[in-house]
């Protein structure tokens, strides 16, 4: 009789691992960003955190819902737009943000504190949002092959970006691309399959472009990178179109156990590539130690120039985890100890136009 019973017993036991598996596949990007580690609460309106000397935030938010023309409306996409005050005779110019997963657009505004900084600098901001309806956990599907080709979401926010443009007065030379984890790795590819419209990049905490290909292999590439596949995905893209310089900076948080460090040093590759430029070593390195400049983490620069342009920026962070650098740490993926990874972005984006 003990035969059976052991039976029953292996097969409950097969059971249970085939529903877990289960689950771990359909929810696998709940581990590429996990949830806050603080117990959810009731939202509360509350005014922005803001820095000393830094200016309020005093210009236009606008929200809109934008669908491409002849598609469904489950193509539609939300979008919050932030105008500074004064308009410069040219434009603004505009920096496309991108929220990591388990972020909404407005969260992201409020995290990273961009649009007070953007009102001081004279730049509109556009905040698209992921729809739960189409990925439950707000995650932009970069890993997705016909994404990274150039269709699906890609298609969508470059349609997007094409309407404010029409709409409100931007300076079309000077459109840039930002993100923070799967934003970022979505930033990327907005920039790479339309550099006739992005003028440059910022990655933060960003996954190699051009692979994953799935849920599963987005898991991999966050974990381990993807060397061979990111060289393949460069070689591939300007197989389909000309170089065309793209500047970018690369930001990262060394203690980052989500996506590993390693992903910054094969996106650093990548794009020494698409500029043109020799694998080696960067043309200047900054060391900041921790406490210059106001910043509590340690960090590194280093530059690719150009003649004297900086095409390529890449900072490494000491003791920084998964969360933006220097943002609001009363919201998600925000972590107070800079450097100010906001104020970073618009200098660099203040040097680049197409």
């Amino acid at each position: 009789m003990a035969k059976p019973v052991r039976r029953t017993r292996l097969l409950r036991s097969l059971t249970r691992a085939a529903k877990a598996q289960q689950t771990m596949l359909t929810t696998l990007l709940d581990v590429y960003a996990p949830a806050p580690p603080r117990p959810a609460r009731k939202a509360v309106p509350r005014k922005p955190a803001t820095r000393p000397g830094l200016a309020p935030a005093t210009g236009n938010w606008l929200a809109g819902c934008f669908t491409p023309s002849g598609q469904a409306a489950a193509r539609s996409m939300q979008y919050w737009l932030y105008l500074p005050n004064e308009r410069p005779r040219d434009g603004w110019p505009l920096v496309v943000m991108l929220h990591g997963c388990h972020q909404s657009a407005t969260q992201f505004a409020q995290g990273t504190r961009m649009n007070h900084l953007a009102e001081a600098k004279g730049f509109a901001v556009l905040y698209p949002q992921q729809s739960v309806t189409v990925q439950a956990q707000r995650c932009w599907r970069w890993y997705d092959r016909a994404t990274q080709e150039g269709g699906g979401e890609t298609e969508v926010l470059a349609s997007l970006i094409g309407s404010v443009c029409e709409r409100h007065p931007i300076d079309r030379r000077r459109i840039h691309a930002c993100g923070l984890s799967a934003g970022a790795g979505m930033a990327a590819i907005l920039a790479l399959n339309h550099p006739e419209l992005i003028a440059a990049v910022a990655l933060h905490s960003g996954p190699v472009f051009g692979a994953g290909h799935g849920p599963v292999g987005a898991l991999r590439v966050m974990r381990h990178g993807a060397a061979e596949q990111a060289d393949a995905a460069i070689h591939n893209l300007l197989r389909r179109r000309p170089a065309t310089p793209m500047p970018a900076l690369l930001i990262q948080g060394e203690d980052d156990q989500v996506v590993d460090p390693v992903n910054q040093r094969q996106l650093a590759r990548q794009w020494l590539q698409l500029n043109g430029l020799p694998a080696g070593p960067a043309t200047r390195v900054a060391v900041k130690p921790a406490g210059r400049g106001g910043s509590r983490n340690a960090h590194e620069i280093h530059d690719f120039l150009v003649g004297r342009k900086v095409v390529l920026r890449v900072v490494r962070i000491a003791g920084l985890g998964h969360a933006w650098s220097g943002g609001d740490p009363a919201h998600a993926f925000n972590a107070k100890a800079g450097p100010d990874a906001s104020r970073m972005v618009l200098e660099f984006f203040g040097r680049h136009r197409r």
